[in-house]
């Protein structure tokens, strides 16, 4: 299943006395990079969202995901302070105070504007059922995010085979032209060399002559890399029809694609063949670049 790495996905709901909203939004990647925000004094979920979503069969892409909890209805947290940092804290206000000789204004509402001096200590349980509430809604917003990367990848799919169907309905045109075209440049090329031998009325052996028409002939023949292209455009539609992500193997068949086609118009002899080449290349281009979109 072709799925895209541009998406995104939303959710809200109202969970054990939070409200919780997720969202969540992909842009291409090479890899699985994933950006977590969270509401500070739920900064200890953070950890798991990036399993979560790698177990949901997300692989690639740069995932950010926005989580906004406001507590409704909770039991009152147990707060301490942090007094090791808060020491190190007030003694930084008193020294930058004398070092530029400020008006020491030092105060316990000023110094509590410092958040991390104080530390929110929850049960494990507490924990474990946060995120179990928070579940329930990035569970929705993450169905909604991978619906819209499968309807995505099937835009994509479909735009793909339509460029491999015509592109190997150039490579039968271009079959047909060097078929003949081999053939004549086989005869002009033996009708030069017993002209060339005649002037010079230079004794020539038949055979010798006939076998180096067929070998230089065979050099400029490019069945072979039809044969290659036609498995690459099979081999390139067993990865989209298969159930697993696809984008790092499509990018390596279209590097093989590539290949075979420069191999053909280094070999043409042919100006509609290096036509048909620059066509081929032209799409192949397009298919790389739309793969660059896909998980």
């Amino acid at each position: 299943m072709i799925k895209s790495m541009t998406s995104f996905g939303r959710a809200r709901e109202t969970v054990g006395g939070k409200d919780i909203t997720v969202e969540i939004r992909s842009v291409n990647n090479r890899f699985f990079d994933c950006t977590v925000k969270l509401p500070r004094s739920f900064s200890y979920l953070e950890e798991r969202i990036k399993p979560y979503l790698q177990s949901k069969g997300i692989s690639r892409g740069k995932v950010d995901v926005f989580i906004t909890i406001d507590v409704i209805d909770s039991k009152a947290p147990n707060i301490s302070i942090d007094k090791g940092y808060a020491e190190a804290y007030i003694n930084a206000l008193k020294e930058l105070g004398e070092t530029f000789g400020l008006k020491d204004d030092i105060s316990i509402t000023r110094v509590a504007a410092n958040h991390d001096i104080f530390v929110t200590a929850r049960p494990e349980d507490d924990i474990e059922q946060d995120f179990a509430d928070l579940s329930v809604v990035l569970n929705k917003a993450t169905d909604s995010f991978i619906s819209g990367r499968i309807r995505e990848g099937e835009n994509i799919k479909c735009d793909l085979l339509g460029k491999i169907d015509l592109i190997s309905k150039t490579v039968n045109e271009i079959e047909t032209i060097s078929r003949s075209d081999t053939e004549t440049y086989r005869e002009k090329l033996e009708k030069r060399l017993r002209d060339m031998l005649s002037d010079n009325r230079l004794v020539f052996d038949e055979n010798r002559i006939l076998t180096e028409c067929a070998i230089f002939a065979d050099k400029v023949a490019i069945d072979e890399e039809l044969v290659r292209l036609r498995s690459h455009f099979d081999g390139f539609k067993e990865i989209l029809a298969a159930d697993e992500p696809a984008g790092r193997k499509l990018d390596f068949l279209v590097q093989e694609l590539n290949r075979e086609t420069n191999t053909i118009g280094s070999k043409a002899q042919n100006s509609d063949i290096a036509k048909h080449v620059v066509n081929i290349k032209c799409e192949i281009e397009k298919i790389r670049e739309q793969i660059q979109n896909i998980e």
